[in-house]
């Protein structure tokens, strides 16, 4: 029997799991299609039944709420859980959220509908930093997130122009379909995925930790989200942004008068992630991880602002282009940070997943209801405008706060808790 120090000790990150990478990447690819598919029918969908613009976004931010309760109830009954049943999981909600979304009649229907998705986009996160935090190099998270990032951007390029042929007038079975189908596909590269991982024989970390009481997991969450919270704050800002646009684009999109090119802004603010992923690497070891990411923030926030004073839907396309193309550099910057953190100290990785995938719940609860308010009081050029100053202040505040260098360390009584 293995003395209980062994077994919590951390795998040895693999030198060269660039294979394995870029299955999980095209998985991402397929799932994040679908994703995009239901996330830009279903604001214009609501709609159709007669809900407002506010209402709407209200409905949408519980998804995210649904999803920051999952995550401390994730963390209590799951320290151990590894990427293939988190994702086993995220794909056996993600086929069912169409099914009651189809059929809602009822706002508490939708609103059902909107905590499984919330639910699914959650374990969707988790398995992402589960397979890179635990299996890859440290000096390689920015790298892999890059790749992912660009798998996810190339979804979220393709998906609003293909949706915006499949949704002329209306929302019908044929959205739904389209969404099935990207899903499956991604189920199949999945598969392919544990059958590589296993043929090259990748060791997994046996943490065997014990589960952590509610009160104790609270305790660790205030201590880790102090240290970390100018990171936790980019990160919430970057998803609301993100909520803003897949929100209001949609809408403001279908009354363009661009009819099946609809997609075209959504298309502008995807498509430069699909680039800077692949130099995400390169421009962190040069400036720093949270540098680059609240640098991006604060250009990227400057031309957005912009917004409301811009005229004509093709000007307005490389405005957000130009704005995306800068805040593209956040995200991945700031994952492969977390990443960091979990290397370092894995003991609390699901905790620290758990405060990622919290703010990002925020981000996409306060960002719908922000949204949906801000455009019906005003226009919705105007609230990107808002928008964007708000992300402008923000990026100043987190260079003046945030130290050069950010470390988790637990003391030994905390260990002692952790390992039983």
């Amino acid at each position: 029997m293995p003395k209980l120090s062994k077994l919590l000790q951390p795998i040895q990150p693999q030198k060269n799991l660039r294979q394995p990478i870029y299955f999980l990447s095209f998985t991402i690819l397929f799932v994040t299609l679908f994703d995009c598919t239901m996330s830009y029918i279903t604001p214009l969908l609501l709609v159709e039944r007669g809900f407002s613009i506010t209402l709407m976004g209200i409905i949408v931010g519980v998804s995210s709420f649904a999803g920051a309760i999952f995550d401390l109830i994730l963390c209590k009954i799951a320290p151990n859980a590894n990427y293939r049943r988190i994702f086993l999981a995220m794909f056996a909600a993600s086929f069912i959220y169409p099914l009651i979304l189809w059929s809602a009649k009822s706002i508490w229907i939708f609103l059902l509908a909107m905590a499984i998705w919330g639910i699914y986009y959650d374990l969707l996160n988790f398995g992402i930093f589960n397979f890179i935090g635990r299996y890859t190099q440290k000096e390689e998270n920015a790298n892999n997130f890059g790749i992912t990032q660009v798998f996810k951007a190339l979804a979220n390029v393709i998906a609003p122009i293909v949706v915006g042929f499949a949704v002329v007038a209306y929302v019908d079975w044929k959205s739904f379909a389209l969404g099935w189908i990207f899903l499956a596909i991604g189920l199949l590269f999945f598969i392919s995925l544990i059958l590589l991982m296993k043929r090259q024989k990748v060791p997994e970390m046996k943490n065997y930790l014990k589960p952590k009481t509610i009160s104790f997991e609270v305790h660790l969450w205030k201590k880790i989200g102090r240290l970390i919270l100018p990171v936790l704050l980019l990160t919430f800002f970057l998803y609301l942004i993100e909520a803003f646009f897949w929100t209001l684009m949609p809408i403001y999109a279908e009354s363009s008068g661009l009819k099946v090119l609809a997609g075209l802004f959504l298309t502008a603010y995807t498509l430069p992630a699909l680039f800077v992923g692949w130099l995400i690497g390169s421009i962190t070891r040069k400036f720093g991880k949270k540098r680059t990411g609240y640098l991006g923030l604060f250009i990227g926030s400057i031309v957005l602002s912009t917004f409301s004073l811009i005229n004509g839907p093709y000007l307005i396309a490389l405005i957000i282009f130009v704005a995306s193309f800068f805040i593209a550099f956040s995200l991945p910057s700031i994952n492969s940070a977390y990443a960091d953190y979990i290397s370092e100290t894995p003991e609390v990785e699901k905790e620290i997943e758990s405060l990622e995938d919290f703010f990002t719940n925020l981000g996409f609860i306060l960002g719908p209801i922000t949204a949906g308010f801000l455009a019906d009081s005003f226009s919705i050029p105007t609230a990107f405008t808002f928008l964007g100053l708000a992300g402008t202040l923000l990026a100043i505040i987190l260079f003046n706060i945030t130290p050069r260098s950010i470390s988790i360390k637990l003391n030994n009584h905390e260990i002692d808790h952790i390992k039983g």
